[in-house]
């Protein structure tokens, strides 16, 4: 399946010269979706001693809750500040188009677990890098991050170590 056939490509949003890659077209397809969770099941299905999907909010959570399912793994959350509801690791950081905080539950991960990080989109590598730094605060070791979507030109990847990055699209 060619699920480049599901992404559309939307203009100047969120801002002027920034091309948006839709997602919700796949999402409407049961197929492309499910194509799309099996494929990041595949990536991990093979490595030994996963211990929690941790998806990066708000579309990570998306795939993030369906592969752990898939897995039967837990979820851990990244979101952004302020929505967490208990004592919390917090990092600003900048991206494309501004700078953001997230946060991550200090008692969501110890130095026991081996986790794999999720997210639509690679773009600038700003929001990966956050999040790894965030996991790395609660002693947890990244495994693999995966992403529906990297954005070639954009060089994110070289923010982190990029054979720990897998994903399904690359424009």
């Amino acid at each position: 399946m060619d699920i480049k056939n599901y992404i559309r490509d939307i203009p100047n949003f969120p801002k002027s010269n920034i091309l948006f890659k839709d997602i919700t077209p796949l999402l409407k397809n049961p197929a492309a979706f499910e194509y799309v969770i099996n494929s990041f099941y595949r990536e991990i299905s093979s490595i030994k001693n996963i211990t929690a999907i941790v998806a990066i909010e708000s579309r990570g959570f998306i795939f993030g809750s369906a592969l752990a399912l898939k897995s039967n793994l837990p979820l851990i959350l990244i979101r952004k500040a302020g929505k967490l509801p208990s004592l919390t690791h917090k990092l600003k950081y900048e991206l494309e188009y501004g700078s953001d905080t997230l946060e991550i539950h200090q008692d969501s991960l110890n130095n026991e677990d081996k986790i794999i990080i999720i997210d639509d989109l690679i773009a600038t590598g700003g929001t990966i890098d956050a999040a790894c730094k965030l996991v790395k605060k609660t002693g947890a070791e990244i495994i693999k991050c995966l992403f529906l979507i990297e954005l070639l030109a954009l060089n994110g990847k070289n923010r982190i170590s990029s054979n720990k990055i897998k994903s399904l699209i690359k424009y």
